[in-house]
């Protein structure tokens, strides 16, 4: 794995099209249900990039590279699933 942590994060540039805004928009971690959560999980995930490396040229540049390697891919999908994770125990599992 050649780039590391922020290419990890940096795939969901990737998946999403841009990197989230650096704006905050008022985010907690409360959600209605299950989906809302999902999507909120990718919006933490997108905004750690933004934070990490804020220059989307660098970002960019880095495409051609962890679009094709298979951990990374996965390796993004972790981050998704970490957030989630914390999202669902916040919302003691939409119970």
């Amino acid at each position: 794995m050649a780039l590391g942590a922020l290419a990890i994060t940096a795939l969901i540039v990737l998946l999403t099209g841009s990197p989230a805004s650096a704006q905050n928009d008022g985010l907690n971690l409360i959600t209605d249900n299950p989906d809302e959560g999902y999507a909120l999980a990718v919006t933490l995930a997108r905004r750690g990039v933004s934070t990490t490396q804020p220059d989307r040229e660098v970002l960019f540049s880095l495409r051609e590279e962890y679009a094709t390697d298979a951990e990374l891919l996965i390796a993004s999908s972790q981050v998704i699933a970490i957030h989630f994770a914390t999202i669902a125990e916040a919302n003691d599992h939409w119970r």
